[in-house]
């Protein structure tokens, strides 16, 4: 069984709060409840972590690594868009990485357009609310069983 972990960035923990015409009406805990559904279904153990602080996430990727985890789920919030030193520990753990955003960024603001940890993940999903992390896990299915 393959070992997953779910990592959310900055202002995630409001989903069901905030800009729900673009974010949707689910919240984190709702979205949490999906996943581990699907994972489940795929045979994954996953788990969460959530954080607001660039450091905290970072030092999260790092135990990661050290934890031998299978695969990492992030969406980077607004640390997307400028975060090197997330896209550095993305980078140095070696673990397939998949970006997921629940909105589209690219039919957003002109800033939201750019990932910078993007080239050091094995893909992106975006535009599919709570399903982008969907998406994700059935990505990692087919990446490990290729």
């Amino acid at each position: 069984m393959k070992n997953l972990v779910v990592i959310n960035g900055p202002n995630l923990n409001f989903l069901g709060i905030r800009e729900k015409g673009i974010y949707g009406i689910k919240t984190l805990e709702d979205i949490k409840e999906c996943i581990l559904k699907k994972a489940n279904d795929l045979s994954f153990n996953v788990t969460f972590f959530t954080s607001n602080i660039e450091g905290e996430i970072i030092d999260f990727l790092q135990k990661c690594y050290f934890d031998k985890i299978d695969g990492v789920i992030i969406n980077a919030g607004a640390f997307t868009h400028y975060s090197y030193a997330i896209r550095d520990a993305i980078s140095s753990i070696n673990i397939p990485t998949i970006e997921v955003h629940i909105s589209n960024i690219y039919k957003r603001e002109d800033f939201r357009h750019k990932s910078v940890i993007a080239p050091v993940c094995i893909g992106q999903i975006s535009g599919f609310l709570e399903n982008s992390y969907i998406l994700a896990l059935d990505a990692f299915k087919y990446y490990f069983n290729k």
